[in-house]
């Protein structure tokens, strides 16, 4: 199970790196912090999709150096904590901003 999410993660982030032009952006200091990033924001990701109480296609998530934004939408408050805390979990993340609004 771990290998498959490694492999998913390799391949996610060089699809990431060829349809982005390996363009360092968004204050990113250099093309590592950019791909640590990547990589981050793809483990986060798959350990949604892994853990059934999150609702992995209605959370959007993005890094940036090692801060991971988490936004969408979370059926209550519980599934609202349950994701910041996987994301605080994974390697790396340094912080997480929790910006999900629960449904009514």
């Amino acid at each position: 199970m771990k290998m498959r999410h490694a492999v998913f993660a390799s391949l996610t982030t060089l699809a990431l790196l060829l349809t982005t032009g390996c363009a360092v952006t968004r204050d990113q200091e250099t093309m590592g912090a950019y791909i640590d990033d990547s990589v981050l924001t793809t483990t986060v990701k798959s350990r949604f999709f892994d853990d059934k109480t999150v609702d992995g296609s209605a959370v959007s998530v993005e890094t940036l150096n090692g801060t991971v934004m988490l936004s969408g939408f979370a059926k209550n408050a519980a599934e609202k904590r349950t994701a910041e805390t996987i994301a605080l979990k994974v390697k790396g993340v340094k912080a997480v901003k929790n910006e999900l609004l629960i449904r009514p």
